[in-house]
């Protein structure tokens, strides 16, 4: 058992952790359970930006989340779940079509509309009798399509009174973001769906997405203490490869006054602008007091950063809190699948870093917790490779529906009942697109097989490849690619990225070199 290991101090300081934690790791036995359950109903609760390490049940150790354990404690939580490209936008495109970037034609932010016309899953449960909705965070520069009602917010939207479209309309809202999605969500479930059909509920959050601005109730959640610092958070870059030393994405060099709460956002009424001022006043006031400089300064900036977002993280999981009560109160839970994922993960001061976009895992891997009474055992985790690229196949095998042949994504439901099918991929390919782009992450390609890492940083400037073992090698550091001990490893990866990229249909000519046109203002100067 799992818990063995956890000390006793752990389990006084996060009670969620160790519920989580007492998982059992045993092999289900499908013969014993239901293996599909009668058209349920599928809610997907999707936040932006939400890293597996400020979740409890992934052993986080700066933070609890108790209601998004609830379903790690109820259903399945999924270790290696791997995004495709890890990027808002692109990701979300993912999900909708089961499809790679390359192939569902979303392969940046914000350069060119999602061609809503495209198969989708959403459009596909339609066909087979499921009311859908989508509500919160769209950020795909299209209406959507496929869905019975929308009610979305306007590109990015802001943390508070957000404008948002709802079937078309423009509404403008006035609150925290957070808590009128899900005040929507749940006015949808509970008064506007057709309680004679399935529903395909979409509820996706723009939280915790920069610029990490809290909700009133959390302004000093963690005052009183100290977020541990990451051990890579004062990464001396000088001997890693030239991508690493390009990127504009440190918490000591990049961050804004916004980002840091040095000024209040622009849209506050006159209410919440005095509970902010309050609030932040005199923590900015004693900044400015200190004349911080140097790692000082760093260790500033980084405990004001993760404050912010822990406290954004706070919201989503008390909100979520809310939404999980109601299936309980109106007697759906039993017949619900509930999906927890993010767009993708997120650096919370690894290498010095804030964002994500890169191969390396703290944005690759994003937290997955399926919860399906009747068919998932409670309390069991999973170390296949997935992807939200499965999202798709996997709700439309869940509805009874026909999977097209031109998924690239495979369903879960095999998973979820405890029989990994045979054939299962035991490799993941990924790709990056968004250069010239914000950060300045620069485009590369790579494959994993969740032990070893091989990534092609592909332009000419910085044509260089790199190699990790993540088994001696957790934190990415040291690049073995010129190592002779791992020449057969690097050999078999470039075989199997060979095969993965023929086998996905990836064109050799990068498909997003010709929308990406404009290189954002640099904050700080590049490194040498």
């Amino acid at each position: 058992m799992l818990q063995k290991h956890i000390s006793l101090k752990t389990l006084v300081l996060f009670v969620a952790f160790a519920v989580s934690q007492s998982m059992s790791a045993h092999a289900i036995n499908a013969d014993e359970k239901q293996t599909t359950a009668s058209r349920p109903n599928i809610l997907l609760v999707f936040t932006d930006d939400h890293a597996y390490q400020s979740i409890s049940a992934y052993g986080s150790r700066i933070n609890t989340t108790p209601n998004i354990d609830r379903l790690a404690h109820e259903g399945m939580r999924f270790d290696r779940c791997y995004v495709s490209n890890s990027i808002c936008g692109p990701c979300r495109a993912t999900v909708l079509t089961g499809k790679y970037s390359h192939l569902n034609g979303f392969c940046v932010n914000g350069s060119t509309p999602f061609d809503g016309s495209q198969q989708t899953f959403p459009k596909l449960l339609q066909k087979v009798g499921y009311q859908t909705a989508v509500i919160g965070k769209w950020h795909l520069h299209s209406a959507p399509t496929g869905f019975d009602h929308w009610d979305i917010l306007i590109n990015q939207g802001p943390y508070y009174n957000p404008p948002m479209i709802r079937n078309g309309e423009r509404v403008q809202r006035t609150g925290y973001t957070t808590k009128i999605i899900t005040d929507l969500t749940l006015k949808w479930l509970s008064e506007q769906r057709d309680q004679d059909k399935p529903f395909m509920l979409m509820y996706q959050h723009k939280a915790p997405h920069r610029p990490w601005e809290p909700a009133p109730q959390y302004f000093h959640l963690y005052d009183d203490i100290d977020i541990p610092e990451p051990p890579t958070l004062f990464e001396d870059y000088a001997a890693r490869g030239p991508a690493v030393r390009q990127q504009d994405m440190t918490i000591a060099e990049t961050m804004s006054d916004r980002d840091l709460k040095l000024v209040p956002p622009a849209n506050l009424t006159s209410t919440q602008q005095a509970k902010w001022d309050a609030a932040y006043g005199p923590k900015n006031r004693a900044f400015h007091e200190a004349n911080l400089a140097g790692d000082d300064l760093t260790r500033w900036r980084y405990q004001r950063y993760i404050k912010d977002y822990l406290r954004c993280v706070s919201a989503v999981d008390d909100q979520l809190g809310r939404v999980l009560d109601y299936l309980d109160e109106s007697g759906l839970t039993d017949n619900t699948l509930v999906v927890y994922c993010s767009d993708q993960g997120f650096y919370l001061g690894e290498h010095g870093w804030f964002d994500k976009r890169w191969m390396y895992e703290e944005s690759l891997r994003t937290p997955c917790l399926v919860r399906w009474p009747g068919v998932v055992d409670p309390g069991t985790y999973n170390e296949d490779i997935v992807s939200p690229l499965d999202f798709a196949s996997t709700f439309l095998e869940a509805a009874g529906g026909e999977l097209p042949g031109d998924l690239q994504g495979k369903s879960l439901v095999p998973i979820l009942n405890g029989n990994t099918p045979k054939d299962w991929r035991k490799t993941f390919y990924y790709h990056y697109y968004e250069y010239p782009g914000w950060h300045y992450v620069r485009r590369h390609y790579g494959v994993t097989d969740g032990r070893f890492k091989l990534m092609y940083f592909y332009e000419p400037d910085v044509d260089h490849w790199e190699l990790y073992d993540l088994h001696n090698d957790r934190d990415e550091l040291q690049n073995v690619v010129d190592n002779p001990a791992y020449t057969k490893i690097l050999q078999r990866l470039r075989q199997e990225l060979t095969r993965l990229r023929e086998d996905l249909r990836v064109p050799n000519e990068d498909p997003a070199s010709t929308v990406i046109k404009r290189l954002p203002p640099r904050i700080r100067t590049p490194l040498p």
